[in-house]
């Protein structure tokens, strides 16, 4: 099975616009789906190609590019021989999957590109990690974009409920409530989405096997063990860091808060210690990061305050097998809770994650808002995602709470909207009920997150 993704488009945008001027690196997490998504790319856009994996460490090809680089028509008659497949001059795909892995073939990049020949497409995880850009120069002959998990849309084409996204655009569109059975409709897609999550070989499973969660389960947990795995060949000290945060992740993100607090963590610890854990962890796109902004004007980034830290999973279904053992999925019945809404534990950790991921994949960056009522001792406005238009000349920002329950207040959104009405654009309340429109803000069901825009 195929899954229909967004960024076989913007492949086709870079093939039309760079025409051997640039080569495409795709980010994303590892088993994201970026070499799927190349060879299908490859197979219907070019005549031939071939894909180099680097993470096979085939120590021939990596001798052919240190000895031949200076002579590419040797360097190309071994790869055709090697790979057996024929290269056509403007009409070949190469692909450097893994490049992470072996950094001459990403400096090679500005050779290759300038050669002219053929088109290159590179996939990798941890780009920036600096054992991996060691001693090479990064070519500006490089376009990078970041790849995600299926995001709702995708995840809804791939369940064969593409007439029921169109609908929920219409309503979004039109500021409209759905009809009643179709929000209810909509809204079980949307729990499946949250449970599944958007990693391909999880989705794939769940789909062939009669929407059977517990099978797509198994390949999440796969896949968290070649997180763990890949966290333990990290050759640095802050090792033992990431491995912490990573397996507290859904005790972080169950209190109320959800923030980071360092000494919890570690007795005596604090921010800074943890800046290579946080890096590493958003590099390789395992985790998104939400930092505090003290001051929500002009750019938020400006007033990102780095030690106040949300980290969330890059994607909920991940989430949902590192918080549960597979015994406790099954005996606390926790899909038919959360399906039928019925699960009050861990339920505004899951909600929060996958918004927090529903707009990372829309290009949003993370930050949160609190303040700090000395009189009261406490935070009197907190406010879960702050994001912005990202306008220079008419810069405006969003405020959003995410409620996963059906009763709740708005102390903290109106406090907030009462002192920062001037910067605001629109405010939103995303909850498990229908879309409406009420004292300028914008409450919304979880699974039109998916077109708050820039």
């Amino acid at each position: 099975m195929i899954l229909k993704r967004k960024i076989y488009n913007k492949l086709l945008e870079w093939k039309n616009e760079c025409v051997g001027t640039k080569a495409l690196l795709i980010e994303g997490a590892r088993r994201i789906g970026k070499s799927t998504i190349c060879e299908y790319f490859a197979k219907k856009e070019y005549k031939s190609y071939i894909i180099i994996d680097f993470a096979k460490k085939n120590k021939q090809i990596e001798e052919y590019f240190e000895k031949y680089l200076d002579d590419l028509d040797t360097l190309f008659m071994f790869l055709q021989v090697h790979y057996g497949v024929k290269f056509y001059e403007r009409q070949t795909l190469i692909i450097f999957d893994e490049v992470q892995m072996f950094p001459l073939a990403r400096a090679s990049i500005k050779y290759l590109v300038k050669d002219g020949r053929y088109d290159y497409l590179e996939t990798g995880s941890l780009i920036s990690i600096r054992e991996n850009v060691k001693d090479i120069v990064i070519p500006s002959e490089e376009r990078s974009i970041n790849m995600y998990p299926l995001d709702f849309e995708e995840f809804c084409v791939a369940l064969g409920e593409e007439n029921l996204f169109e609908y929920i655009k219409n309503c979004y569109t039109q500021k409209k409530a759905l009809e009643k059975n179709l929000h209810e409709r909509a809204m079980l897609v949307f729990k499946q989405y949250m449970l599944v999550g958007g990693m391909p070989k999880p989705v794939i499973s769940f789909i062939e096997n009669s929407k059977d969660f517990t099978i797509a389960d198994k390949e999440k947990r796969d896949i968290l063990k070649l997180y763990r795995n890949d966290i333990m060949k990290i050759n640095s000290n802050y090792r033992e860091k990431v491995i912490s945060i990573f397996d507290q992740l859904p005790g972080i993100l169950s209190q109320h808060e959800k923030r980071v607090v360092f000494n919890k963590i570690e007795e005596k610890s604090y921010a800074l210690q943890y800046e290579e854990t946080f890096f590493w962890l958003a590099d390789s796109m395992v985790c998104n990061e939400c930092f505090m902004c003290s001051d929500p004007n002009v750019g938020l980034a400006i007033n990102e305050i780095r030690s106040y830290i949300k980290c969330y999973m890059s994607d909920t279904g991940l989430l949902v097998s590192l918080a549960f053992s597979e015994n406790e999925l099954m005996e606390h019945e926790v899909y038919k809770q959360i399906l039928l809404g019925k699960l009050n534990m861990n339920k505004g950790m899951l909600y929060e994650n996958v918004i927090a991921q529903m707009l990372k994949s829309n290009g949003h960056k993370l930050y949160f808002y609190t303040s700090y009522n000395k009189e009261k001792h406490r935070n009197d406005i907190e406010i879960d995602f702050l994001i912005s238009n990202n306008s220079k000349l008419n810069y405006m920002i969003s405020p959003i709470e995410v409620k996963s329950g059906k009763r709740y207040t708005i102390k903290s959104m109106s406090k907030f909207i009462e002192k920062y009405k001037e910067r605001i654009n629109m405010a939103y309340i995303i909850h498990p009920k229908n879309l409406r429109f009420e004292d300028n803000i914008l409450y919304i069901p979880p699974y039109m997150t998916i077109f708050i825009s820039k």
